[in-house]
């Protein structure tokens, strides 16, 4: 495993090494010298790039951080805006880290600095030249943190922050609404901070981003894990959902049901009817669901699903919008939508209009 000190010297060479690639494709520039800064003992910023723009001379001042996540970025821009300021009035600042996100990107532009990273993203714009590419992809180590902010645990903390962004959270009284450890809230804790989606106030840690968080969460969704089994019901309209009520009923001993997807949203926020009706439940709560709709298994023709979860997180966030009908929460009615094709994109579109504005 790479040192601290080893990690940072081999992103700078990598730095170095995307930096020379990008300017050398440039007819108009010519590359004379790129010096790395962190070999002297009074360095400002780390790689110096000497070039030549048809004949003048110019230099690039290159700042080089291991993480290009917004919070770490801010103070990173600050610093280099400084010292371009007070040691370096003619030179370009350049930013450059593994990877910037959209909104770091954007924290350059603000700054007026330019910005690469190794995965291919770039912005320089000074005198006659102006450099720009934009990429899809996201490394893998970005697309692993994510994950690993929407895992089961996490996720189960971040539906209770958006329940009220504006809320300011304590971590104990936070793990404590979450059931979860104080570890797990404290990951959050840092990831939502490192993003700049959350802030920090004498009260406690609030989401400043709620939309911008529930964006990435939906494009990083991955459905709850568990059995997904299909039946049929002679039962529908009224019928269908007196037996409903009946199975989700909150007198009910041990069983946990929930309408879910298209079901839940037909009550949150209605857009549009389906045919098929959509549950999660854990192992009693299938059972009450089997006797209470008359449920038979169906290999085609189904028109009730059931996801037997295996994890019960998603049924500690749930709504009950009229008297004996529990639904999965707004937030996670519209990730299943979102995740549900084209219909139900615009379903989750309406959903998201009428139950999850937030203000600010």
């Amino acid at each position: 495993m790479l040192k601290a000190d080893d990690l940072m010297k081999d992103v700078e060479r990598q730095a170095a090494g995307a930096l020379r690639l990008l300017l050398e494709h440039v007819p108009a520039i010519k590359l004379l010298d790129i010096e790395h800064e962190a070999l002297t003992p009074d360095h400002g910023v780390d790689i110096v790039a000497h070039i030549e723009v048809y004949g003048r001379r110019q230099e690039l001042v290159c700042e080089v951080k291991s993480s290009g996540q917004p919070r770490h970025v801010r103070l990173a821009l600050l610093q280099l805006r400084d010292y371009v300021a007070n040691q370096a009035k003619d030179a370009v600042p350049v930013f450059i880290a593994p990877y910037l996100s959209p909104e770091a990107q954007a924290l350059c532009r603000e700054q007026e600095v330019g910005y690469l990273d190794l995965e291919g993203n770039a912005r320089l714009a000074f005198g006659s030249v102006f450099i720009e590419r934009q990429v899809a992809s996201k490394p893998v180590a970005e697309r692993r943190e994510l994950r690993s902010l929407f895992k089961p645990k996490s996720a189960q903390v971040l539906r209770a922050m958006l329940r009220d962004p504006q809320r300011a959270w304590r971590v104990t009284e936070l793990a404590e609404s979450a059931d979860v450890s104080l570890g797990h809230v404290s990951n959050v804790r840092v990831g939502l901070l490192d993003r700049e989606w959350a802030r920090v106030s004498e009260e406690g840690l609030y989401l400043s981003e709620p939309d911008a968080l529930l964006d990435e969460w939906r494009d990083a969704y991955e459905p709850p894990v568990g059995r997904r089994m299909s039946f049929y019901t002679t039962l529908h309209g009224s019928s269908f959902e007196e037996a409903a009520r009946r199975a989700m009923s909150s007198d009910r001993e041990t069983g946990l049901v929930a309408l879910a997807s298209f079901s839940a949203a037909h009550w949150l926020a209605p857009y549009g009817r389906t045919g098929t009706q959509y549950f999660y439940a854990d192992d009693a709560g299938l059972e009450q669901l089997k006797s209470g709709l008359k449920l038979s298994s169906a290999s085609k023709g189904e028109n009730v699903m059931v996801t037997l979860l295996k994890d019960l997180g998603v049924l500690r966030d749930t709504v009950e919008p009229a008297p004996g009908v529990t639904c999965t929460s707004p937030v996670q009615t519209y990730l299943d939508l979102a995740a549900a094709g084209e219909r139900g994109r615009e379903a989750a579109d309406h959903l998201r209009q009428e139950r999850l504005k937030w203000q600010k």
